[in-house]
């Protein structure tokens, strides 16, 4: 019981960090026709060189923004690490894009198995966050694009293995 009151408590806590972001951080005016393709969007990763999500384009690409103080987006990670090791060879890629200071996102990593890019930004990554429809600023946000570059599902909140697996299995099989 008390377990699940701390749990709850956590996530009480993430849902209103989001709110608080989003109150000092009000949305971004909506994508003007020059940068409507959100693969355009570019991102510094830890050594500070930029790389823009096109790279990853004819991929099945799955861009989970997160940060090292948000419970629910460390739960989520290990799911990500096992479906990129699993479903890569088909065309998956993951890109994890910290809404957070760069030197924590860096010591986080370097004690965790994390085998897929990872960039960092702060209010870049809030402006793209709120562009793509993450309109209460909250973390995780997880978007995933066709082999195509369309944006075809977005997931606020936590994202279940069971869910994200059925998900991406759809995409990969087109």
């Amino acid at each position: 019981m008390n377990r699940n009151i701390l749990i709850g408590l956590a996530a009480l806590a993430a849902v209103g960090s989001g709110l608080a972001f989003r109150h000092l951080n009000p949305p971004a005016p909506p994508p003007t026709a020059a940068t409507s393709d959100p693969l355009t969007a570019t991102f510094s990763d830890l050594q500070g060189q930029a790389h823009a999500l096109s790279e990853w384009r004819g991929k099945v690409l799955v861009v989970n923004f997160w940060a090292t103080w948000c419970p629910p987006c460390l739960k989520e990670i290990p799911s990500f690490v096992e479906l990129q090791k699993r479903y890569g060879a088909q065309g998956l890629q993951f890109v994890g894009v910290a809404l957070d200071d760069r030197e924590a996102v860096a010591s986080f990593i370097a004690s965790r198995d994390m085998n897929y890019p990872i960039l960092a930004g702060e209010e870049d990554v809030a402006r793209y966050m709120q562009a793509q429809g993450n309109t209460i600023g909250a973390l995780p946000f997880t978007l995933v694009f066709d082999r195509n570059g369309r944006l075809r599902h977005t997931q606020q909140g936590e994202w279940a293995h069971e869910e994200s697996t059925r998900v991406l299995a759809d995409y990969l099989a087109h």
